[in-house]
Parts: structure tokens; sequence; C-alpha cells
């Protein structure tokens, strides 16, 4: 059966499944998050490694790249059907990976925040494989994220709100189907028996639902991406701003 949370966010897609994504960005919060704004050294990664090869998921229920240790350990609550997260996976991602978590002075955790069934439906199928795996998918997830919408309006809303209301170890497999994820992730490495026996995981889309709702709760969230810098919140922000902050606290 499903959980409250999951019922409440899986009633909102219904009642709207086609208005997606339209959650703007909310105000950023000035923080210092504890340091001293002075340039910090880079940090050694392990022999033979790169920091971006480091991926652990978390108590939290994200997964985090880069140095455990870092100074300045950044988190993102991402979610895969909205199009300003998807913005600045676009402009960003290459440059976090690349310049942020390669130093070792930021470490990046990705925590999905689940806002509607399509949204479940990536979420879980980004975390079906590896934990390496977990931030090349999220990326393609949003580069999709346009043609996973078109095809959930070209099945019509009649199918998706009967996809939603068949039970829990069915739902996703069918939502998986209508969205075309499915497919678009066994084109990554994801078998499709592989997809399916993760999207019937109904424990795991109710624990994900749960976790959005009580870290939403926690943190304040009120729109996405919503940023957390040493475990406090700077709110949201796009990628400019947010590459701003980082070098500004150090990571330059």
């Amino acid at each position: 059966m499903a959980s409250r949370s999951l019922r409440r966010i899986l009633f909102a897609a219904a009642l709207a499944p086609m208005a997606l994504g339209l959650a703007g960005c909310g105000k950023g919060k000035d923080d210092k998050a504890g340091l001293s704004g002075e340039p910090i050294a880079k940090v050694t990664a392990p022999a033979g490694k790169a920091w971006s090869d480091v991926v652990t998921k978390t108590p939290e229920g994200g997964y985090l790249m880069g140095n455990p240790a870092a100074p300045i350990k950044l988190v993102e609550y991402g979610s895969l059907t909205c199009p300003h997260c998807a913005e600045l996976s676009e402009k960003g991602s290459a440059e976090i990976r690349d310049n942020f978590v390669a130093s070792g002075r930021v470490s990046f955790e990705f925590r999905n925040f689940v806002r509607d069934a399509m949204d479940i439906t990536a979420a879980m199928l980004t975390r079906c494989g590896t934990p390496e795996s977990f931030f090349p998918l999220t990326e393609q997830a949003f580069v999709n994220q346009p043609d996973m919408i078109k095809k959930v309006q070209a099945a019509g809303e009649a199918a998706f709100n009967a996809a939603i209301a068949l039970p829990d170890a069915k739902r996703g497999i069918a939502l998986g189907e209508i969205t075309g994820l499915t497919e678009f992730f066994a084109a990554r490495g994801i078998a499709r028996d592989q997809a399916n026996a993760c999207l019937e995981n109904g424990v795991e889309a109710a624990a994900l639902a749960k976790r959005t709702t009580d870290q939403a709760e926690q943190y304040k969230i009120e729109g996405t991406p919503t940023f957390l810098i040493n475990g406090q919140s700077i709110g949201s922000m796009g990628w400019e701003e947010l590459r701003s902050k980082l070098q500004t606290l150090g990571a330059r």
C-alpha cells in the first residue's frame, strides 16, 4: 500500500499531469556556511582515481560525488521534471564535476526531490544501477525531460491517470512505458528486466516520497533546485550565482 506521502504526490499528479515543471526558483539566502572565504587549497584524490570517480550513497538518501571530507559540501535538492533543474544541469554539471569536485575542495550531493509520478519514475531508474552510474544517468534524464513530457502528453491524461491508479507493484512499470523512460534507460545500460524490478519496488518509491516530504519541512524547501552548503540552506538560484557563491566561499 502506498504511503501517505506517496499518495499525496500521486494525487497531485493525477489532478494536473500535463502542468509539469513549473515551480520557479525561490529567493536565495546569504550565508557563509562557516567558511572564511579565503582560497582553499586543492586536495589530492586517492591514488589512481579522480574525485569525480568517488560516489557514495548517503544516509539522507542522496548520492555524493567527490571528497567526503571536502571543506565545502554542496547539496542540491532537484526534481527531474523541473526545467530550472534541467537548465542548471546543462550549464553547470561539467564544471561542478571537472572543476569544483575534481579539486577536492567541493563535494556534490544530489537528493531527488520528487514532485509528481513522472519524477518518481525517473528517479527510481537513475538509482537502478551502480552508485557510479547515478550522476551520468541523472544528467541524461534532464536532457530527456522535454521528450518525456511529450510522451506523457501523447499518451493522454486518461492513460496517465489509469497507470497511477494501478497497485504499487504495477504502477511504476506502467509509468515507465507511458513516459518512454524504460526504453530510454535501456539504451543507457539499465536493461528492461532490471528497470521493471526497480519500478515495481513500491517500498523504495514510498521512501523517496517520504524523504521529499520530511526534508522539505526540515529545510523549508519551496522550489527546486534548492541548495545546502555545509548543512545550511542557501535557497534557490541559477548556475552563475551558484558558481559565484562557491568561488566566494574559497573554491578558487
